[in-house]
C-alpha cells in the first residue's frame, strides 16, 4: 500500500459536484448554470410541457371530439353477477346495498344491470337502471325488475 493508492471507503464521499466554491474547483463562476437565461436565475422552475420554448405538442395538436358535460355514468352489473350474489349469499332480493356488500360497485355509484349471463333464480332486483334484454331475462325467471328513481 501507497500514499497514491489510497482512496476513500465506498460511499463514504458524495459524488456530487461542489458548484460555486471558487474558480479553482472547476464549478465556479456560472456553477455550471451557463450564461443569462431563465435557468441561471434563482428560483426558476420549467413548466410541465415546456419545450424550450418551441411551440408545446399540447398546444400544437388539435383539440378532438366532445365531453358532455351532463353525461351520466353507470357501473354496468349482468344478469350473471346476479346468479353469483343469489346463489353465494342465498337471497331472493337484490338491491343497491346487497351489490356494494358483495363489492361489486362502489357507495356512489349508479349501477345498470345488463343482460349477459344467464338467471335462473327468481329475484326481486332494484337499481338504477335496467337494460331491455336484462328485464326479459329478470322476468322470464319469475323475478321483478324495479327501477330506482
Amino acid at each position: 500500500m501507497k500514499l497514491n493508492n489510497l482512496t476513500p471507503a465506498a460511499g463514504s464521499r458524495s459524488s456530487q459536484k461542489r458548484i460555486g466554491r471558487g474558480e479553482g474547483s472547476g464549478h465556479g463562476g456560472t456553477s455550471t448554470r451557463g450564461h443569462k437565461g431563465a435557468q441561471a436565475r434563482s428560483g426558476y422552475s420549467r413548466k410541465i410541457g415546456f419545450e424550450g420554448g418551441q411551440m408545446p405538442i399540447q398546444r400544437l395538436l388539435p383539440k378532438w371530439g366532445f365531453t358532455n358535460p351532463t353525461r351520466v355514468e353507470y357501473k354496468g352489473i349482468n344478469v350473471s353477477v346476479l346468479q353469483t350474489i343469489a346463489d353465494s349469499k342465498n337471497v331472493d332480493t337484490i338491491d343497491r346495498e346487497t351489490i356494494i356488500a358483495a363489492g361489486y360497485a362502489s357507495k356512489n355509484a349508479l349501477i345498470k344491470i345488463l343482460g349477459n349471463g344467464e338467471l335462473t333464480a327468481k329475484l326481486e332486483v332494484s337499481a338504477d337502471a335496467f337494460s331491455k334484454s336484462a328485464i326479459a331475462k329478470i322476468e322470464a325467471a319469475g323475478g321483478k325488475a324495479i327501477t330506482i328513481e
